[in-house]
């Protein structure tokens, strides 16, 4: 019923996370009615990105420069290094502030269902960057799945000895959370790591 231009632009689209095929075709749809506006911007700074943004070889996250800007600020925390699963996660950390170390991007967890060994994620290298640079804090903010809690684990086994503190992101009750709608694993994760007031 559309050229094929436009069906495999809506091809493409339903490939993102979030968009299936039919929120796919109204986004290709509204790109198409708003072509100057947004289509040809859209694939402008898309050609661009794909042309100048590259994965940083100290952290692995996304920028136009390697290193990367955090990895070059001399202001950072030298010693506290913050391993993520993705770069969204290191993404999502930097929107809070509230961290000022530098970052480890894994790229993924640990699955024996999907294959992905520590070799695939380069634990290796990780544990070399936390012996080498003189980390002396290691916060491992994994998701809290099967997947992120047994990659916390190996993680945690191999910097055994290496002198680094290895700490995670606490679980349990978000902020503005209501206890009578929160799961039995999050109740039971908020019980075990509560605190004094």
């Amino acid at each position: 019923m559309s050229a094929p231009e436009i069906d495999r632009m809506m091809q493409l689209l339903a490939r993102l996370p979030g968009l299936g095929p039919r929120s796919a075709r109204r986004a290709a749809l509204h790109l198409m009615k708003r072509r100057d506006a947004l289509l040809r911007p859209l694939a402008e700074a898309l050609g661009e990105a794909a042309e100048k943004v590259a994965t940083c070889s100290v952290c692995g996250n996304l920028d136009a420069q390697d290193p990367c800007a955090i990895c070059r600020d001399p202001k950072r925390e030298a010693t506290s290094l913050c391993v993520v699963e993705d770069v969204g996660d290191l993404w999502a950390l930097e929107r809070t502030g509230a961290f000022a170390g530098k970052y480890h991007v894994l790229g993924g967890t640990l699955s024996a269902m999907d294959g992905v060994t520590p070799e695939d994620l380069g634990l290796d290298r990780l544990a070399d960057r936390v012996r080498r640079d003189g980390i002396t804090e290691v916060i491992i903010a994994l998701n809290a799945t099967v997947e992120g809690q047994t990659t916390a684990h190996f993680i945690a086994d191999q910097l055994t000895g290496s002198g680094a503190r290895i700490t995670r992101l606490a679980h349990g009750v978000p902020v503005g959370g209501d206890l009578d709608y929160l799961d039995d694993g999050t109740l039971t994760a908020a019980l075990r790591a509560r605190r004094d007031v």
